[in-house]
């Protein structure tokens, strides 16, 4: 009876761990061409007039998976990001460094991940963000957060926006 009752929870351990491995987050593909995903998200973002939101970091990065879980949970953040941005996640791993991505892009991943990147709908980087300054306790602020998407908007941005210099 004992040997049955430890082949039982053997057999539940493996299939329990096989269950955690199939819901690990996946929101970085290694294998996507980050170039191209990029591109077509200039493309997208200069047709809708919004920008480009790059989040780059890892499955591996626990707080790029909390930092996505609150963009993408807070009603706030998450409308406030489809109106003004179009997404993508860039991968940093030891499958796929996206080496010539992050060369472009001025080597953001000296501030640690996950590390944001905002583009122009002509795919000029406008900010480099690092997200630390967006945490608060052991997450991030929505606060923060949507005060950080706010000045990077296109809105924000866009000259037509502010009064001439001088004319107060």
């Amino acid at each position: 009876m004992k040997k049955v009752g430890l082949q039982v929870l053997f057999v539940l351990g493996l299939f329990s761990m096989a269950i955690a491995q199939e819901t690990k987050p996946t929101l970085y593909n290694p294998a996507a061409d980050a170039k191209a995903d990029i591109a077509a998200a200039v493309k997208k973002a200069a047709a809708e007039n919004m920008h480009v939101f790059l989040q780059l970091g890892g499955n591996w990065c626990g707080w790029c998976i909390l930092y996505n879980n609150l963009v993408t949970t807070n009603d706030t953040l998450k409308t406030y990001m489809a109106k003004n941005y179009v997404t993508v996640h860039v991968n940093y791993s030891q499958e796929n460094f996206n080496d010539e991505v992050f060369k472009s892009l001025g080597f953001p991943q000296r501030f640690g991940f996950p590390v944001f990147v905002i583009l122009d709908g002509k795919g000029n980087r406008l900010h480099t963000q690092n997200s630390a300054y967006l945490e608060k306790g052991k997450g991030h602020d929505p606060k923060k957060v949507l005060e950080f998407l706010e000045q990077w908007s296109p809105a924000s941005l866009d000259p037509k926006n502010y009064r001439p210099i001088g004319k107060y």
